[in-house]
């Protein structure tokens, strides 16, 4: 899967590196936010193949914990949002292996839905100074009434020159069939309870600087990621930032069994969110062995709030 872009986004390419820590003056203070956004694969306890057999209660891999923790090295988030987070401890075990490893997110916020084993989580280097629970986010379909399975993650950053970064994450239904109802419905209803919040957060305040990511499970022509972008002339419209690794692939997932890649996780951003966007220095990760820490590649997007000079930086090998 392969996208062309113009110029500018090829000289961000050639200059992504290792991510410099940023420097601010007295008069100016930094407000630039390297955000990542990361389905870490199943970092909860649940059944798992262990020495030629199947056995309850296992935790994520030490393997596959070490190598996650060495991919967020290599982009140094200054906030991460998660999926496939099981409780809050593990939550918490994932801050503290990033602080192990010198990268401090000491603000944290967990969410959850109806699934009992795999929620949502934030981490970040700035302050979340507000968080909103949405606990009736339910809808009828086929005759049942469904919860949304893993909630809608919401919470709010202050930034360093005290503008606001308001965040929701989720991680809609994934694609496997199970017997109770259609799952690609599920996600459109899904989608749809998203977007009714997304419509009320921007009548209340149009030039809100809103940020949706996540793993939504669906491709960019389907019913979902229609409603959750919504119409390109409307005042709530989010624009979907077509990120690209190196080579120019937009893929963030690969199915091994069935040899599929396909572009599952996503950033998208509001009209107010959208100058902030360093698109130079935006990219999907890539490293050939990504799959021994997830099936998942994260993907990075570089912030500079008003009055930040735009710089290449970046976390991309």
């Amino acid at each position: 899967m392969r996208r062309v872009f113009g110029p500018a986004v090829f000289l961000g390419l050639i200059f992504w590196g290792i991510r410099p820590s940023s420097s601010a003056s007295a008069e100016e203070p930094a407000a630039s936010v390297c955000f990542c956004a990361y389905n870490v694969r199943n970092w909860l306890v649940m059944s798992r193949y262990v020495d030629e057999r199947w056995q309850e209660g296992q935790p994520k891999p030490e393997s596959e914990k070490a190598a996650v923790i060495e991919i967020l090295k290599k982009i140094q988030p200054d906030v991460l949002g998660i999926c496939e987070i099981g409780t809050r401890a593990d939550l918490e075990e994932i801050q503290s292996r990033l602080r192990t490893a010198g990268i401090a997110l000491p603000h944290l916020h967990f969410a959850q839905g109806g699934d009992e084993n795999r929620r949502l989580g934030l981490l970040s280097r700035f302050p979340i100074t507000a968080t909103v629970n949405h606990e009736d986010l339910r809808f009828d379909q086929e005759g049942h009434t469904f919860p949304m399975q893993r909630g809608i993650l919401d919470a709010t950053l202050t930034l360093p020159n005290g503008n606001a970064l308001r965040c929701l994450g989720v991680h809609l239904k994934s694609k496997r069939q199970i017997p109770e109802a259609d799952e690609a419905l599920l996600r459109r209803n899904e989608a749809h309870l998203v977007r009714r919040l997304i419509e009320t957060l921007l009548a209340e305040n149009p030039g809100l600087p809103l940020l949706l990511y996540g793993d939504f499970n669906e491709h960019r022509n389907e019913p979902p990621m229609k409603a959750l972008i919504g119409a390109r002339t409307s005042p709530t419209y989010m624009e979907d930032l077509p990120l690209v690794d190196r080579h120019g692939e937009v893929w963030t997932h690969f199915w091994d069994s069935a040899d599929s890649y396909s572009r599952f996780d996503y950033c998208l951003v509001s009209r107010g969110l959208k100058p902030w966007v360093n698109k130079g220095s935006s990219y999907i990760y890539q490293a050939p062995d990504f799959d021994s820490a997830s099936d998942h590649r994260p993907i990075v997007v570089q912030l500079d709030s008003p009055g930040t000079k735009r710089s290449a930086k970046s976390g991309k090998e």
